[in-house]
């Protein structure tokens, strides 16, 4: 994290903040969290391929979100710590968790080896944000379990 924090690093954040709620966002958000719980390769292509649905715009939508955002921590615009230390970003590392078992095959299939990359990168490349991931992973482990149910 080679940057100290500054001011227009939270000014950036609340920035970001705002664009999450825009009425589109929020609907492709809720549907991210509570609707879309891709099992496989095949269920994520299956909206991804759904081109002019609702579901295919939500989709795309989040995760071009979150690849901008995490191309801002990347270069530098953004704090890293602003970023990691802000609750703000623990959408990306849920996004990230569910389909994170199968982004290999996603990537092959799509011919896109740069989907999710950035994303990648951010939580990866640190202690924090990989202990983040395993703590998010787990317990949507359990929430995944849940709406299988429903």
């Amino acid at each position: 994290m080679p940057n100290k924090p500054t001011v227009q690093d939270a000014q950036l954040v609340v920035q970001l903040y705002h664009l999450r709620r825009d009425a589109e966002m929020r609907k492709a958000r809720l549907w991210w969290r509570n609707k879309f719980w891709p099992q496989s390769a095949a269920e994520y292509l299956k909206v991804d391929i759904a081109l002019g649905t609702r579901e295919n715009n939500w989709l795309r939508q989040v995760v071009s979100y979150w690849g901008m955002v995490a191309s801002f921590v990347l270069h530098g615009t953004l704090s890293e710590k602003v970023f990691l230390d802000s609750e703000f970003s623990g959408e990306m590392f849920a996004i990230f968790s569910k389909v994170r078992p199968f982004l290999a095959e996603l990537r092959k299939q799509t011919q896109e080896p740069e989907l999710l990359r950035n994303v990648e990168k951010v939580i990866l490349r640190s202690q924090k944000g990989r202990a983040r991931l395993k703590m998010v992973s787990k317990r949507l482990a359990s929430r995944r379990k849940i709406a299988a149910q429903t």
